[in-house]
Protein backbone atom coordinates (compact mmCIF):
# COMPACT_ATOMS: atom_id res chain seq x y z
CA UNK A 1 0.00 0.00 0.00
CA UNK A 2 1.09 3.87 -1.06
CA UNK A 3 0.03 6.24 1.76
CA UNK A 4 0.71 9.81 1.40
CA UNK A 5 0.55 11.54 5.04
CA UNK A 6 1.04 15.97 4.29
CA UNK A 7 2.82 15.57 1.06
CA UNK A 8 4.00 18.66 -0.67
CA UNK A 9 5.71 18.28 -4.14
CA UNK A 10 6.96 20.94 -6.45
CA UNK A 11 10.61 22.09 -7.90
CA UNK A 12 13.31 22.86 -6.06
CA UNK A 13 15.18 26.03 -8.04
CA UNK A 14 18.30 26.72 -6.56
CA UNK A 15 19.60 27.25 -3.32
CA UNK A 16 19.02 30.75 -2.37
CA UNK A 17 15.34 30.46 -3.85
CA UNK A 18 12.74 28.80 -2.45
CA UNK A 19 11.01 25.99 -4.16
CA UNK A 20 8.02 26.54 -6.46
CA UNK A 21 5.52 24.11 -4.43
CA UNK A 22 2.59 22.20 -6.90
CA UNK A 23 0.84 20.60 -4.34
CA UNK A 24 0.93 21.24 -0.26
CA UNK A 25 -0.19 18.84 1.97
CA UNK A 26 -1.98 15.98 0.62
CA UNK A 27 -2.73 13.09 1.76
CA UNK A 28 -4.18 10.04 0.29
CA UNK A 29 -3.93 5.67 0.04
CA UNK A 30 -3.26 3.29 -3.05
CA UNK A 31 -4.00 -0.26 -2.00
CA UNK A 32 -2.84 -3.66 -2.96
CA UNK A 33 -4.77 -5.40 -5.59
CA UNK A 34 -6.23 -1.94 -6.68
CA UNK A 35 -6.45 0.17 -9.98
CA UNK A 36 -6.01 3.76 -8.62
CA UNK A 37 -6.02 6.52 -11.12
CA UNK A 38 -4.45 9.63 -10.54
CA UNK A 39 -6.35 12.54 -13.02
CA UNK A 40 -6.85 16.13 -13.43
CA UNK A 41 -6.79 19.19 -15.60
CA UNK A 42 -3.51 20.20 -17.15
CA UNK A 43 -1.16 21.65 -15.10
CA UNK A 44 -2.49 20.43 -11.49
CA UNK A 45 0.89 18.51 -10.37
CA UNK A 46 0.15 14.51 -12.05
CA UNK A 47 2.95 14.36 -13.18
CA UNK A 48 5.01 15.70 -10.60
CA UNK A 49 3.26 14.22 -7.70
CA UNK A 50 4.11 10.69 -9.70
CA UNK A 51 7.80 11.80 -10.11
CA UNK A 52 7.92 12.02 -6.69
CA UNK A 53 5.89 9.00 -5.21
CA UNK A 54 8.25 7.10 -7.49
CA UNK A 55 11.24 8.70 -5.52
CA UNK A 56 12.59 10.52 -8.66
CA UNK A 57 11.80 14.00 -7.36
CA UNK A 58 12.22 14.36 -3.22
CA UNK A 59 9.27 15.78 -1.22
CA UNK A 60 9.56 19.28 -0.24
CA UNK A 61 7.67 18.05 3.23
CA UNK A 62 5.51 15.38 4.19
CA UNK A 63 6.02 11.62 3.43
CA UNK A 64 5.02 8.96 1.24
CA UNK A 65 5.70 5.43 2.61
CA UNK A 66 5.35 2.06 0.44
CA UNK A 67 3.96 -0.73 3.42
CA UNK A 68 4.93 1.43 5.93
CA UNK A 69 8.63 2.47 4.90
CA UNK A 70 9.38 5.60 3.86
CA UNK A 71 10.45 5.69 0.19
CA UNK A 72 12.97 8.46 0.70
CA UNK A 73 14.51 6.83 2.90
CA UNK A 74 14.86 3.12 0.91
CA UNK A 75 18.31 2.57 -0.58
CA UNK A 76 17.92 2.68 -4.60
CA UNK A 77 18.27 -1.01 -5.18
CA UNK A 78 15.65 -1.70 -2.03
CA UNK A 79 13.24 0.89 -4.01
CA UNK A 80 13.60 -0.74 -7.55
CA UNK A 81 12.70 -4.07 -6.19
CA UNK A 82 9.45 -3.18 -4.68
CA UNK A 83 8.55 -0.21 -6.96
CA UNK A 84 9.13 -0.10 -10.67
CA UNK A 85 7.65 3.00 -12.81
CA UNK A 86 6.94 3.48 -16.64
CA UNK A 87 7.36 6.87 -18.00
CA UNK A 88 5.89 9.19 -21.00
CA UNK A 89 9.37 8.95 -22.18
CA UNK A 90 9.93 7.25 -25.38
CA UNK A 91 12.65 4.28 -24.65
CA UNK A 92 14.85 4.45 -27.06
CA UNK A 93 15.96 0.84 -27.71
CA UNK A 94 17.75 0.51 -30.61
CA UNK A 95 18.34 -2.88 -31.88
CA UNK A 96 17.11 -4.75 -28.67
CA UNK A 97 14.58 -7.21 -29.01
CA UNK A 98 11.77 -7.66 -27.04
CA UNK A 99 13.32 -10.46 -24.71
CA UNK A 100 16.01 -7.97 -24.25
CA UNK A 101 14.15 -4.92 -22.94
CA UNK A 102 12.12 -7.14 -20.52
CA UNK A 103 15.24 -8.66 -18.68
CA UNK A 104 16.45 -5.61 -17.91
CA UNK A 105 13.88 -5.44 -15.55
CA UNK A 106 15.51 -8.02 -13.73
CA UNK A 107 18.75 -5.53 -13.02
CA UNK A 108 17.91 -5.26 -9.41
CA UNK A 109 17.51 -9.02 -8.79
CA UNK A 110 21.15 -9.91 -10.46
CA UNK A 111 24.64 -9.86 -9.25
CA UNK A 112 26.95 -7.05 -10.19
CA UNK A 113 27.66 -9.21 -14.10
CA UNK A 114 24.15 -8.63 -14.34
CA UNK A 115 23.95 -11.93 -16.06
CA UNK A 116 20.81 -14.02 -15.85
CA UNK A 117 20.05 -17.20 -14.08
CA UNK A 118 17.17 -19.45 -15.20
CA UNK A 119 15.20 -18.26 -12.56
CA UNK A 120 15.73 -15.15 -14.02
CA UNK A 121 14.52 -16.17 -17.51
CA UNK A 122 11.68 -17.35 -16.50
CA UNK A 123 10.52 -14.26 -15.07
CA UNK A 124 10.88 -12.72 -18.14
CA UNK A 125 8.93 -14.88 -19.79
CA UNK A 126 6.35 -14.85 -17.45
CA UNK A 127 6.24 -10.90 -17.37
CA UNK A 128 5.99 -11.01 -21.11
CA UNK A 129 3.11 -13.34 -20.83
CA UNK A 130 1.22 -11.51 -18.38
CA UNK A 131 1.79 -8.45 -20.45
CA UNK A 132 0.43 -9.64 -23.20
CA UNK A 133 3.02 -9.21 -25.38
CA UNK A 134 3.92 -13.11 -26.27
CA UNK A 135 3.44 -12.95 -29.42
CA UNK A 136 5.90 -10.09 -29.70
CA UNK A 137 8.01 -11.92 -28.18
CA UNK A 138 10.52 -12.10 -31.51
CA UNK A 139 10.51 -9.06 -32.70
CA UNK A 140 13.18 -5.98 -32.24
CA UNK A 141 11.45 -3.05 -30.07
CA UNK A 142 12.73 -0.27 -32.70
CA UNK A 143 9.65 -2.40 -35.39
CA UNK A 144 7.33 -1.98 -32.29
CA UNK A 145 3.66 -0.13 -32.43
CA UNK A 146 3.44 2.30 -29.53
CA UNK A 147 0.67 0.12 -28.38
CA UNK A 148 2.86 -3.06 -28.54
CA UNK A 149 6.07 -1.01 -27.04
CA UNK A 150 3.87 0.24 -24.05
CA UNK A 151 3.00 -3.26 -23.25
CA UNK A 152 6.33 -4.19 -23.41
CA UNK A 153 7.30 -1.88 -20.99
CA UNK A 154 4.92 -3.34 -18.70
CA UNK A 155 6.03 -6.06 -19.11
CA UNK A 156 10.11 -4.69 -18.30
CA UNK A 157 8.38 -3.39 -15.62
CA UNK A 158 6.43 -6.47 -14.03
CA UNK A 159 9.91 -8.56 -14.29
CA UNK A 160 11.08 -6.14 -11.56
CA UNK A 161 8.61 -8.56 -9.16
CA UNK A 162 7.49 -5.08 -7.52
CA UNK A 163 4.41 -4.79 -5.32
CA UNK A 164 3.78 -1.30 -7.10
CA UNK A 165 3.75 -0.45 -10.37
CA UNK A 166 3.41 3.61 -11.58
CA UNK A 167 2.67 4.63 -14.89
CA UNK A 168 2.42 8.29 -16.34
CA UNK A 169 0.32 8.77 -19.05
CA UNK A 170 1.08 5.36 -20.32
CA UNK A 171 -2.07 5.58 -22.91
CA UNK A 172 -0.72 8.80 -24.41
CA UNK A 173 -0.27 8.23 -27.81
CA UNK A 174 -2.28 5.13 -28.54
CA UNK A 175 -5.76 4.58 -30.32
CA UNK A 176 -8.60 4.20 -28.92
CA UNK A 177 -8.78 0.67 -28.83
CA UNK A 178 -5.32 0.44 -27.14
CA UNK A 179 -5.51 2.91 -24.66
CA UNK A 180 -9.10 0.75 -23.40
CA UNK A 181 -6.94 -2.65 -23.67
CA UNK A 182 -3.77 -1.19 -21.61
CA UNK A 183 -6.42 0.14 -18.69
CA UNK A 184 -7.94 -3.49 -18.87
CA UNK A 185 -4.92 -5.13 -18.72
CA UNK A 186 -3.19 -3.23 -15.73
CA UNK A 187 -6.73 -3.38 -13.81
CA UNK A 188 -6.30 -7.33 -14.69
CA UNK A 189 -2.45 -7.19 -13.37
CA UNK A 190 -3.50 -5.72 -9.82
CA UNK A 191 -6.71 -8.01 -9.54
CA UNK A 192 -4.84 -11.05 -10.25
CA UNK A 193 -1.02 -10.49 -9.07
CA UNK A 194 -1.74 -8.63 -6.26
CA UNK A 195 -0.34 -5.44 -7.38
CA UNK A 196 -0.80 -1.63 -6.30
CA UNK A 197 -1.18 0.24 -9.57
CA UNK A 198 -1.15 3.75 -9.81
CA UNK A 199 -2.04 5.41 -13.35
CA UNK A 200 -1.96 8.98 -14.24
CA UNK A 201 -4.03 9.53 -17.38
CA UNK A 202 -6.18 12.13 -19.40
CA UNK A 203 -8.43 9.30 -20.17
CA UNK A 204 -11.16 9.99 -18.11
CA UNK A 205 -14.03 8.49 -19.56
CA UNK A 206 -12.53 4.90 -19.69
CA UNK A 207 -10.41 5.56 -16.32
CA UNK A 208 -13.87 5.66 -14.32
CA UNK A 209 -14.58 2.79 -15.61
CA UNK A 210 -12.03 0.28 -14.80
CA UNK A 211 -10.63 2.06 -11.98
CA UNK A 212 -11.34 1.02 -8.32
CA UNK A 213 -9.96 4.31 -6.78
CA UNK A 214 -9.51 7.64 -7.96
CA UNK A 215 -7.65 10.45 -6.86
CA UNK A 216 -8.50 13.73 -8.19
CA UNK A 217 -6.13 16.83 -8.77
CA UNK A 218 -8.33 20.17 -8.83
CA UNK A 219 -7.40 23.36 -9.90
CA UNK A 220 -7.06 24.33 -6.55
CA UNK A 221 -4.12 22.44 -5.56
CA UNK A 222 -6.67 19.96 -4.00
CA UNK A 223 -6.66 15.80 -4.24
CA UNK A 224 -9.95 14.17 -3.51
CA UNK A 225 -10.08 10.48 -3.56
CA UNK A 226 -12.61 8.01 -3.27
CA UNK A 227 -14.07 5.23 -5.71
CA UNK A 228 -15.14 6.66 -9.40
CA UNK A 229 -18.73 6.34 -8.45
CA UNK A 230 -18.47 8.66 -5.43
CA UNK A 231 -16.49 11.24 -7.33
CA UNK A 232 -19.54 11.47 -9.72
CA UNK A 233 -22.10 11.75 -7.45
CA UNK A 234 -21.06 13.81 -5.47
CA UNK A 235 -20.36 16.54 -8.40
CA UNK A 236 -16.10 16.10 -7.96
CA UNK A 237 -15.58 14.94 -11.61
CA UNK A 238 -18.05 17.56 -12.88
CA UNK A 239 -16.67 20.58 -10.61
CA UNK A 240 -13.42 19.95 -11.74
CA UNK A 241 -13.72 19.17 -15.65
CA UNK A 242 -16.68 21.11 -16.76
CA UNK A 243 -16.10 23.64 -19.16
CA UNK A 244 -18.03 26.65 -20.60
CA UNK A 245 -19.17 24.39 -23.69
CA UNK A 246 -18.68 21.04 -22.36
CA UNK A 247 -20.83 19.03 -19.29
CA UNK A 248 -19.97 15.78 -17.64
CA UNK A 249 -22.91 13.47 -17.76
CA UNK A 250 -22.95 11.37 -14.53
CA UNK A 251 -25.49 9.07 -16.00
CA UNK A 252 -23.65 8.37 -19.41
CA UNK A 253 -20.30 8.67 -17.07
CA UNK A 254 -19.05 10.72 -19.97
CA UNK A 255 -18.68 14.30 -21.09
CA UNK A 256 -20.99 15.93 -23.68
CA UNK A 257 -21.67 19.07 -25.31
CA UNK A 258 -23.07 21.57 -22.89
CA UNK A 259 -26.98 22.79 -24.62
CA UNK A 260 -26.87 26.00 -26.09
CA UNK A 261 -28.74 28.97 -24.47
CA UNK A 262 -31.74 29.89 -25.87
CA UNK A 263 -32.04 26.45 -27.98
CA UNK A 264 -34.98 25.40 -29.55
CA UNK A 265 -37.12 22.74 -27.18
CA UNK A 266 -37.49 19.51 -29.19
CA UNK A 267 -39.11 16.07 -27.78
CA UNK A 268 -37.19 12.49 -28.80
CA UNK A 269 -39.57 9.76 -29.35
CA UNK A 270 -37.06 6.42 -30.18
CA UNK A 271 -35.56 3.33 -27.85
CA UNK A 272 -32.53 3.15 -26.60
CA UNK A 273 -29.40 3.87 -27.80
CA UNK A 274 -30.89 5.56 -31.00
CA UNK A 275 -32.57 8.10 -28.45
CA UNK A 276 -29.33 9.09 -27.02
CA UNK A 277 -27.64 8.81 -29.82
CA UNK A 278 -30.25 11.54 -31.38
CA UNK A 279 -30.55 13.88 -28.61
CA UNK A 280 -26.42 13.93 -28.69
CA UNK A 281 -26.60 15.22 -32.62
CA UNK A 282 -29.67 17.17 -31.60
CA UNK A 283 -27.51 18.90 -28.88
CA UNK A 284 -24.69 19.37 -30.77
CA UNK A 285 -26.60 21.22 -33.36
CA UNK A 286 -28.04 23.81 -30.80
CA UNK A 287 -31.54 22.05 -29.90
CA UNK A 288 -32.91 22.14 -26.26
CA UNK A 289 -33.84 18.36 -25.68
CA UNK A 290 -36.45 17.70 -23.38
CA UNK A 291 -39.36 15.79 -22.18
CA UNK A 292 -41.49 18.85 -23.81
CA UNK A 293 -40.91 20.61 -26.72
CA UNK A 294 -42.33 22.34 -29.76
CA UNK A 295 -40.64 20.10 -32.28
CA UNK A 296 -40.46 16.37 -32.21
CA UNK A 297 -38.21 13.69 -33.92
CA UNK A 298 -39.71 10.15 -34.02
CA UNK A 299 -37.59 6.91 -35.20
CA UNK A 300 -40.14 5.48 -37.48
CA UNK A 301 -37.93 2.51 -38.36
CA UNK A 302 -34.26 1.42 -37.93
CA UNK A 303 -31.71 4.33 -38.92
CA UNK A 304 -35.21 6.31 -39.95
CA UNK A 305 -36.54 9.47 -38.96
CA UNK A 306 -39.77 12.09 -38.98
CA UNK A 307 -38.90 15.10 -37.66
CA UNK A 308 -42.18 17.50 -37.08
CA UNK A 309 -40.79 20.92 -36.43
CA UNK A 310 -42.62 23.63 -34.09
CA UNK A 311 -44.62 25.01 -37.04
CA UNK A 312 -46.01 21.33 -38.04
CA UNK A 313 -43.58 21.11 -41.04
CA UNK A 314 -43.00 17.68 -41.20
CA UNK A 315 -39.50 15.58 -43.26
CA UNK A 316 -40.04 12.20 -43.51
CA UNK A 317 -37.73 9.18 -43.77
CA UNK A 318 -34.81 10.54 -42.60
CA UNK A 319 -31.74 8.40 -42.48
CA UNK A 320 -28.86 9.81 -40.10
CA UNK A 321 -27.36 12.86 -42.75
CA UNK A 322 -30.80 13.82 -43.30
CA UNK A 323 -31.49 14.06 -39.59
CA UNK A 324 -28.18 16.14 -38.85
CA UNK A 325 -28.65 18.53 -42.18
CA UNK A 326 -32.27 19.16 -40.90
CA UNK A 327 -30.95 19.79 -37.27
CA UNK A 328 -28.41 22.78 -38.48
CA UNK A 329 -30.63 24.16 -40.14
CA UNK A 330 -33.13 24.70 -37.40
CA UNK A 331 -35.97 22.08 -38.79
CA UNK A 332 -37.10 25.06 -40.61
CA UNK A 333 -37.24 23.68 -44.22
CA UNK A 334 -37.33 20.40 -45.55
CA UNK A 335 -33.99 18.49 -47.13
CA UNK A 336 -33.62 18.51 -50.55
Amino acid sequence: MIVLDGLSVGHRVGRRRPPRTVLAGVSARAGAGELTVLVGPNGTGKSTLLHTVAGLLPPLAGTASLDGADLTALPPAERARRLAVVLTERVEAGLLSVEDLVALGRHPHTGPTGALRDTDRKVVAAAVDAAGAAHLAGRRVAELSDGERQRVLVARALAQEPAVLLLDEPTAFLDVSARVGLLGLLRRLAREDGLCVLVSTHDLEPALRVADQVWLLDRAGGLRTGPPEALVADGSIAEVFDGPGLAFDPAAGAFTVRPAKGGRPVRVAAPEPEAALVARLLTREGWAVGREGGAVVTRTAPGRFTAVDGGGATVEGMGWAELAAWARRGGRQRVA
